[in-house]
Parts: structure tokens; sequence; C-alpha cells
């Protein structure tokens, strides 16, 4: 049986200095384990136990760690010279945006950050300013970043948030202390899927912004069913607000072009990270030239600060430029790559949920997947809240852990592949899970 003794040690010393231990506390999970080393698909804990990695630091590394080109990429510009000069432009930064503009095509305009957090922030901050109006809307259910806005009915209890409310909102219940009231007052959650209850809030308040993951990638994989999205863009077209889609997960994992060319609806902002720079700190917002332009607006009180000292670092930019020009490789073989992993996954786990005889399906996009322990994939927080079994699914972590295989320990979190997964890897996976849930439901069977 794997311990973790020395991870725990570091956590206990961290909180000699850290509060909690750890500088985000969603890193902190049950068991702890503090890792110290990452090649291609596969981890090393401070104890020196290997897994076959699927949580990817939450999903930015697409490409696996340390992939070999992007981190000579990365030296490269280390060593030219190239720093954080704080003056002037950046060819980089150019290059970047360059390459954005051109291969997305409802994406006129790209400006950079230095997470996806901030990257949504600024998106709203513009909604605002280019309709003169205050609230917005967001998804129950949904993550969008830890700032006011956003930083609220992520995982709530059903007995907290209340029943099934349609058309209609659900209160504002933060995540965080220290949201002001007012503040609150602004936003409005609503559950995904659910068009009736947008128009419901789009004729009651002046609405900026429709945000909305384009799937619900924080509480697994939630998909949009059909007509959702293009119901959306139709509103925020009726209504005067503007679409804007967090494709912090979805971005460049599911298609160049993100989940908006899948679905082939068009946000008017876009917000990007994670799988965009493999893993180094980036999030950016791209979109119409004509909302963008309120960056540099003549009028003051119109204008948008465009500002942070790291934006456009050279080494995130590099690893951004480094990361798209392999995933534009071959017409895109990566994407075909990634997809056959992807299916080799689900057709073998969906045969271990089948021997197992347990209760449960996959629901997979591309390089993304869960296992949902309920009869049916979900529409929205509220089903899924009311129907999967969170405390089985915890404990299915935990022993796949035991197995090797790192799935992060926290219900319903997304299980991402890696370009650098090979199918000897997901081969050995599907046994592990396999053999796990028989041992599960013969445990439950002796219960």
């Amino acid at each position: 049986m794997k311990t973790h003794k020395h991870s725990e040690d570091i956590l206990a010393r961290n909180r000699r200095y850290i509060p909690g231990g750890i500088s985000s506390i969603n890193r902190l999970a049950d068991p702890v384990i503090a890792f110290e080393r990452g090649q291609g698909a596969h981890l090393w804990d401070a104890e020196g136990n290997e897994y076959i990695d699927y949580h990817g630091a939450f999903a930015p590394q697409f490409m696996g760690f340390h992939q070999p080109e992007i981190s000579a990429a990365v030296a490269g510009v280390i060593q030219s010279g190239e720093d954080l000069f704080g003056s002037g432009p950046t060819e980089l930064e150019g290059q970047l945006a360059e390459t954005v503009c051109t291969h997305i095509p409802w994406v006129e305009q790209f400006a950079v950050f230095c997470s996806g957090s901030e990257a949504t922030q600024q998106s709203i901050r513009l909604a605002r300013a280019a309709t003169g109006r205050d609230h917005i809307i967001v998804m129950q259910g949904g993550y969008n970043g830890w700032h006011n806005d956003v930083a609220c009915n992520l995982m709530t209890p059903l007995s907290v948030v209340g029943p099934r409310v349609s058309p209609g909102e659900y209160p504002f219940l933060p995540i965080s202390a220290g949201i002001p009231k007012q503040h609150q007052a602004l936003v409005h959650p609503v559950n995904y899927n659910d068009l009736d209850s947008v128009r419901y809030v789009c004729e009651r308040y002046p609405v900026a912004a429709i945000l909305t993951e384009p799937i619900l990638q924080n509480v697994g994989l939630i998909k949009p069913q059909p007509g959702y999205l293009e119901g959306l863009r139709s509103l925020a077209d009726e209504f005067g607000a503007l679409l804007i889609f967090d494709e912090v997960k979805t971005g460049f994992r599911h298609a160049f072009g993100g989940y908006a060319e899948i679905s082939g609806v068009s946000p008017d902002l876009a917000v990007y990270g994670k799988a965009i720079a493999s893993g180094y700190p980036l999030g950016a917002i791209g979109g119409r030239k004509k909302w963008m332009e309120f960056f540099i607006h003549p009028d003051p009180k119109k204008r948008v600060l465009l500002a942070g000292t790291y934006n456009g670092h050279p080494v995130p930019m590099m690893a951004a430029i480094k990361t798209l020009e392999i995933l534009q490789r071959d017409g895109g073989a990566v994407y075909r790559h990634i997809e056959r992993l992807g299916q080799q996954m689900e057709s073998g786990i969906n045969d271990a949920l089948k021997d197992a005889e347990i209760p449960a399906l996959m629901v997979r996009q591309g390089s993304a997947f869960v296992l949902y322990f309920m009869d049916h994939a979900p529409v929205d927080w509220h089903d899924l809240a009311a129907h999967h079994d969170f405390e089985f699914d915890n404990a299915f972590r935990r022993e796949m852990i035991q197995a090797g295989i790192y799935f992060f320990p926290l219900a319903t979190k997304q299980c991402s592949i890696s370009t650098a997964h090979t199918a000897e890897d997901i081969e050995r996976t599907v046994q592990a899970v396999g053999t796990t849930l028989k041992s599960m439901s013969l445990q439950q069977t002796r219960h």
C-alpha cells in the first residue's frame, strides 16, 4: 500500500509559513501527495512512487510534462537574453496573437495575461464598458475564476442552493468571503442548459454578458444540449448582451478553435488558458475587433484598462507559440492521435463498467473524460448533485491512486489524456479501472 509520509511532512512544514500550507487551496486533496517530477504522461511523488497521470495540473499539460520541443524553445528564449523589459512591444506577443487571429476566424484581436482568472475578469469588464450595463449571467456549477464576479455557485449542495427553478435564477452563493453584497446583486446564476432562465434574467435586468464554459468541465463534463449554445447566441443578440465563452479548459484541447469551432457558435469574446501554453502561466482573451478596441477607446470614460507587468512575458509566449505550432502540424494530427486514445479509453472503461455491473457511465470529449456514478449523463448541476454517487467516486479515485493511476481525488473532477500518453498507458489504466471497480463492487455486495 502506498504511503505518503514524506508528502504529509512537506505540507506540515509549509503550514508554518503558508496559510494552509499550499498557495492554491484547490490543490489540497486526500491523500496528500507532493509530486517532485513529471515526464511525459508520468509523475513521481516525494516517496518515489510512479503514476500514470490523468490530472495534468487541472488540464494545462495537454502535451505532457517536459515536452522536449517546448522545453527547448523556452530554454532558448531564456538563453537568448530576451527577458521581461516592461517597455515597448515584443515580437513574441505579436507572433502569438497573429497565429491565433489567423487560424480562428472570429478572433480578430487577442491580448494576453498571466491566468485564466485575469482573462475572465477582463472579459466581464470589457462587456460592461461596451454595453454600459452592469449585470452578468453565470452558470450554476461552472468555474470561471477566483474574482468577485464569478466566485460563486460552484459545487453548492442542493440543501443550500435550493430546489430547481426554471425559469428563474439562484441566489449568489459565494465560495469566498470578502465579496460585497452590492457586488453580488449584479451576478445572476442560472442552471446550464436552461435557456428559459437566461431569458428570465435578461428580461428583468440590464445584462452586459452571458458567461459560460461551452462545456461545464469543472464538474466533469456536462455537455450542451442540442440548440443550447445556439440559443445563448440568439438571446445575447436579442437583448444586446455579449456572449462570452470561457474556453480556459476547452480551448486548444478539443480543437484549435476550441469548442466554438466544434459547435459552430461564435461568441463575442472568448477567454483561453491552460492548454494554450502547455503548463506555462498564460491567460488570454480574443474576440471581435469592435469589442477588443474598447481597450484603446478614444473616450477615456469608455476605455478599459489593459495592464499587467508580466503580460507578454517571453517564457509563456514562447511556450504558447511552440505549442500552437505543434497543434497545427500535419493538418492537426495531434487531435487525431488524441481522439484515438480517447476512443480506446472510452471503449475499455465501458467494458469494465459492464463487467463490474456498476451503475455508471463515461462521458468524454476528445481527451477529457469523467466517470459518472449514475444512470445517465447529467444536464446541469441539480441533475448531477441529485444522482451522482459522490462517496463512491471519491473512494474509487483513492483506489486508483493506490493502483498507480492518478485521478485527482475529488469526485467529478475531469480526467485529461495528454499527447504523451501511449496505447500501453491507456491499456494499463483500463485494466486498473476494471480491477478496482470489481473489487469495490464485491465489497458493496458483502456489506
